[in-house]
């Protein structure tokens, strides 16, 4: 059997940058068991997130319906924004998909993605946060932030993931120097209240022109220690920074090592637009 795989980085246009994802157009269904193995092999190729995507549809050029799976290294995911866009892109580009918009079942609901002139538009649940008492997440703040004062705390109890919020204060190198153990990290909590934390800060334009905040994210719950460009983080910061600033659309801007940039529109029905571009730096073929 051949799997055809492409690996795409999204949220940029540069390769070598933003999130990799590995999609694989697939027209019959197979094991749980043999997702997550190749979601471990392309890993063990490239220690970085990959996301193997199970799509049906009448044909993947005229299909408007997929079904979308999405795997980390160890484990299923319930919702991966950057992985949803190189899917996208993927029948766009390489399957010549012939409909404006592609509607994408998951385990997170229908998300819909549509082209734009540079790039793609996902349609994503909104997670609006909570503010959280420090204390009650000591040892995780501890653990990625160690003794760095901290404004804020939220916690989206939906996603399970928690914000830190850094005081404006901050210089934007405070956030993008942080060093966090995974093994540190994933030993602060084993309640399973968190599964990822996302560290974010106001923007600045002394910074990076144009960017209404910053973050980084961090997972060893899901077998990510951290992941360059998160979709699915900024359902929650979108929601959070929208409130704090006062805005509806907003840039943002994840300063990993390899770093992407999102736009973000929150809608009124719950909602929030992600746009981002994506580029590919591998076509081939897996063998079983």
């Amino acid at each position: 059997m051949e799997i055809p795989v492409y690996t795409l980085d999204a949220f940029t246009n540069l390769p070598f940058k933003g999130n990799p994802a590995a999609v694989c157009p697939l027209l019959h269904e197979l094991s749980d068991d043999l997702y997550q193995k190749i979601a471990a092999e392309i890993t063990c190729q490239k220690p970085l997130l990959s996301s193997p995507d199970q799509t049906l549809a009448d044909t993947f050029t005229s299909g408007t319906r997929f079904r979308l799976r999405w795997f980390t290294p160890t484990t299923e995911i319930n919702l991966c924004g950057h992985a949803t866009l190189a899917s996208a892109a993927v029948l766009f580009q390489y399957k010549n998909n012939v409909n404006p918009t592609l509607v994408f079942e998951t385990r997170s609901g229908a998300l819909s993605v549509s082209k734009k002139k540079e790039g793609y538009i996902m349609d994503f649940p909104l997670n609006p946060p909570t503010k959280e008492d420090h204390s009650d997440f000591k040892d995780i703040i501890k653990a990625t932030v160690g003794n760095q004062p901290v404004q804020e705390v939220f916690l989206s109890r939906d996603t399970k993931k928690l914000m830190i919020r850094l005081p404006d204060s901050c210089e934007r190198s405070m956030l993008t120097s942080l060093k966090v153990d995974p093994v540190a990290l994933l030993n602060s909590d084993s309640s399973g209240r968190v599964r990822g934390v996302i560290v974010t800060m106001k923007g600045s334009p002394d910074c990076k022109p144009g960017c209404d905040f910053f973050s980084r994210y961090f997972a060893p719950w899901a077998g990510i220690p951290e992941d360059p460009v998160t979709g699915s983080a900024h359902t929650v910061l979108g929601s959070y920074w929208s409130k704090a600033l006062g805005k509806k659309k907003m840039l943002a801007y994840q300063c990993s090592s390899r770093g992407g940039e999102l736009e973000l529109e929150v809608r009124d029905d719950g909602r929030i637009n992600i746009a981002g571009e994506v580029t590919t730096v591998l076509q081939g073929v897996i063998r079983l």
